[in-house]
């Protein structure tokens, strides 16, 4: 699978749980222009996703945890901008123990189902909610 393709898939995914999606949004503000791979949106809820596929060989915890806090800040302006408070979300293909750094929740692909499923309870659990 490619990197396109996976973030093909996580738009799909956050469809399929009944989310409205936007694709690779751009956005530019006085930090410079930056994108969000899937923006999703249900019931008030904004969730932005940075989906990594990450080899095997390649992937490292630490790596991971810089994107986590890259992703959040990049979220933060795009929430400034929109007016909307989202919610950062990794979704690595690789499956590790960690699931919750500097504010970003990290998903393993393999596990995005059941966190869209069951929502409410993971934002709660990370203090979102």
């Amino acid at each position: 699978m490619k990197w396109q393709e996976f973030e093909e898939e996580v738009r799909k995914i956050c469809e399929a749980h009944g989310f409205s999606t936007k694709f690779r949004c751009v956005f530019k503000d006085e930090e410079g222009k930056s994108e969000i791979d899937v923006v999703a949106e249900r019931y008030g809820i904004v969730l932005c996703f940075d989906a990594k596929l990450y080899s095997a060989s390649r992937y490292r915890v630490s790596q991971l945890k810089k994107e986590a806090e890259r992703h959040r800040e990049r979220v933060e302006r795009f929430s400034a901008i929109t007016g909307k408070k989202a919610v950062p979300v990794i979704v690595s293909f690789i499956d590790d123990p960690l699931r919750f750094h500097s504010g970003c929740i990290i998903v393993p692909y393999h596990a995005l189902n059941e966190f869209l499923a069951n929502l409410h309870y993971y934002l709660a659990e990370f203090g979102f909610l």
